[in-house]
């Protein structure tokens, strides 16, 4: 799966070279639609699996135990990283409150802050969906199936969800839409609250 996903994104750059800009424009759409013919596959695998809507609701509250990890971990280690590098804690902090949702995160910051800030959040965030993607594989196979939901965070409902589902189960799935949509709520408000400390 890794070898098939750096193909993908070696051949996507390659192409980017080649095509031109009325295609390139056109490509926006096209990879909403992919996806949503993805997700779509996605939700009847989840929706005719019985087990899974047993299992969730036997986990009941606790299921946001593990959003909430993965949130906090992710402003933490950017807190962390903030003062390894000499950023001031609360721009760190709410740029790792993106949780991966780089455009959102990247226009919030760049209105409430700065561009500077805005264009940090946006590349942060990219490079933390590229880096899920391309490490998923290995955590799936050597960490196991619930660890590979964190490195996406809130794209674990959307663009990462589909990798999630191919290499894991039903249930990792489902615990991946949660964690994804529970993040992805907690966005608009941490990052606005967290840059002004």
């Amino acid at each position: 799966m890794t070898w098939l996903i750096l193909a993908a994104v070696g051949t996507g750059f390659g192409l980017g070279f080649f095509l031109s800009d009325g295609m390139i424009q056109n490509l926006d759409q096209i990879s909403t639609i992919a996806l949503a013919i993805l997700l779509l596959g996605i939700g009847i695998d989840l929706g005719s699996n019985r087990k899974i809507w047993e299992t969730l609701k036997k986990m009941g509250l606790k299921i946001f135990l593990l959003p909430l990890a993965v949130g906090g971990g992710s402003i933490i280690a950017t807190g962390l990283c903030a003062i390894l590098i000499g950023l001031p804690i609360n721009e760190g902090t709410a740029v790792g409150a993106g949780f991966g949702w780089y455009s959102l995160s990247g226009i919030l910051l760049a209105k409430l802050h700065s561009a500077e800030l805005g264009a940090t959040a946006f590349l942060t965030n990219v490079f933390r969906e590229l880096l899920a993607v391309l490490t998923m594989p290995f955590i799936a196979k050597h960490l196991g199936y619930v660890t590979t939901i964190a490195p996406g965070g809130a794209t674990s409902m959307d663009t990462t969800l589909p990798i999630i589902s191919k290499l894991t189960n039903p249930n990792t799935a489902l615990l991946a839409f949660v964690t994804g949509a529970v993040l992805s709520a907690l966005v608009p408000i941490l990052v606005p609250l967290l840059i002004q400390f």
